[in-house]
């Protein structure tokens, strides 16, 4: 065995399947994969097991130079690299890119670079574009060192090995031992990762927003889209809940409307319907979902909710091993989606690191609520439109992109909420039976026919049409 990768992990869900798929894929094949978890409480392990994992080592108290120790008494490896669960190679060239430099025997060990996401803070995303340039170095004398992206030969780690009693940059402890024994390290920075935070917690935030600018400026947006390579390597699933059989609009089942706007979806890998009728999840079957489960009527009463026919629902994929990063929630009832309105909220969501994103339609009227002493107005007051903070009318079951450990807890809305504001009101129209589709029509019957009852004629005077738009 040529390399031993230890990963550290503790509830890394979000991000393990992302970075063993980046592994995996290397041009590098002659490695072994040695997870050491610290207690994971959420999906880490079941997601890990997806994968040709040579061994999982369990560590309870985390002290970062013993946990990877830990691992490294497994290793067979005659290089060991160190990678964190949240971090993601950016390409398939990443593993050989840090052995290449071991061709000098004077060479301890390597780090490679780190690049942040486009929801990156500002002040991780300045500590890293600084400290991560794109020029390699060798150093003799600077003992930075990053173990969430590196590599060491195992001998030097026999002889040195990392202390496991300090509580932070054991990295830095270990380089510096091994710089006094006159053996150099590389920084290669072909060598890439992916890290969401940085290597630094403080900062003027105001200095360091406008730092970032600058060198967001002179490389030219280079980190403004690498999310998607993230939305390439994530799980994303649409569920669709369905209580009894579907209403059809124009002739069509409403879920029918609904699954073929997840199937037109490209960053949407599974379409899930969950229904309480044996005859609408045979349907649903036939409509080219990818699962179709019926659930407990139980499910269905009026005083249950979606959270946790959701959860019902998460549940039955997970066993068959199904683990998404992003669930996207769909109701039928709303069949006028545009086409690129999916794929729009899950890039804001993945791009903004958000917990949950839901479309939504800035109101400017007056919004009202009842209360025990009366109404009271909660949208600002009397105030010019645009002086006025804006207030959004959400519509969730239009679409609603969320994170699965929500859904786990019953829950949809994570604390970090976004909107993707709906500029289509046509969209947002709600059609739970044909006959709604009526409702338009009926509308401006019933408005006409007031026009008519108050002798109002239907048709203007050309003349005076031409006057008021001069006028105007």
């Amino acid at each position: 065995m040529k390399i031993s990768l230890i990963i550290r992990t503790k509830n890394e869900e979000r991000w393990i399947s992302s970075c063993l798929k980046s592994v995996f894929a290397q041009t590098f094949q002659d490695f072994e994969v040695i997870i050491v978890d610290n207690e994971s409480t959420d999906s880490t392990l079941a997601k890990v097991e997806l994968f040709p994992v040579a061994k999982i080592v369990h560590c309870q108290k985390y002290i970062p130079g013993k946990s990877l120790n830990l691992g490294i008494a497994k290793a067979e490896g005659e290089f060991i690299v160190c990678l964190s669960g949240h971090c993601i190679p950016t390409d398939e060239n990443w593993l050989e890119n840090l052995l290449i430099n071991f061709k000098d025997s004077e060479v301890a060990g390597v780090y490679g670079r780190q690049e942040p996401l486009s929801f990156t803070s500002a002040a991780d995303k300045r500590d890293l574009m600084i400290v991560f340039g794109p020029e390699r170095k060798v150093q003799r004398k600077d003992s930075f060192f990053h173990n969430a992206n590196s590599m060491i030969r195992k001998s030097i780690l026999d002889k040195y090995p990392f202390d496991d009693k300090v509580t932070n940059i054991e990295d830095r402890v270990w380089a510096q031992q091994v710089l006094n024994q006159n053996y150099k390290i590389v920084y290669e920075p072909s060598a890439s990762v992916f890290h969401y935070h940085g290597i630094h917690q403080d900062g003027n935030i105001q200095r360091c927003e406008n730092v970032v600018k600058i060198m967001e400026n002179l490389r030219k947006d280079a980190y403004g889209k690498n999310h998607v390579s993230m939305l390439k390597n994530m799980n994303v699933t649409a569920i669709i809940p369905i209580k009894g059989i579907s209403n059809k609009l124009d002739g069509v089942p409403l879920m029918q409307y609904a699954i073929n706007s997840a199937r037109m979806a490209k960053y949407i890998d599974q379409v899930v319907v969950s229904s309480d009728n044996n005859q609408t999840v045979k349907t649903a079957r036939k409509m080219n979902a990818d699962y179709a489960f019926l659930r407990d009527e139980s499910l269905s009463r009026d005083y249950v909710g979606l959270e946790r026919v959701y959860k019902f629902t998460l549940q039955k994929l997970e066993d068959f091993n199904i683990f998404p990063d992003v669930v996207v929630l769909l109701e039928i009832s709303y069949p006028f989606r545009d086409p690129d309105l999916l794929d729009n909220i899950i890039d804001k969501l993945v791009y903004q690191g958000l917990d949950t994103i839901v479309p939504a339609r800035i109101e400017n009227n007056a919004i009202w609520v009842d209360e025990e002493d009366g109404m009271r107005r909660v949208d600002g007051g009397f105030v010019p439109k645009q002086y006025k903070r804006p207030v959004y009318l959400s519509y969730k079951g239009l679409c609603c992109a969320t994170r699965p450990e929500f859904i786990r807890n019953e829950e949809i809305f994570g604390d970090n909420i976004g909107v993707y504001e709906v500029d289509n009101p046509y969209s947002c129209l709600e059609i739970k039976k044909e006959e709604d589709l009526e409702q338009p029509n009926t509308l401006l019957k019933r408005i006409r026919e007031g026009w008519e009852k108050k002798s109002i004629s239907l048709k203007l005077n050309p003349d005076v049409h031409i006057q008021k738009r001069q006028r105007k």
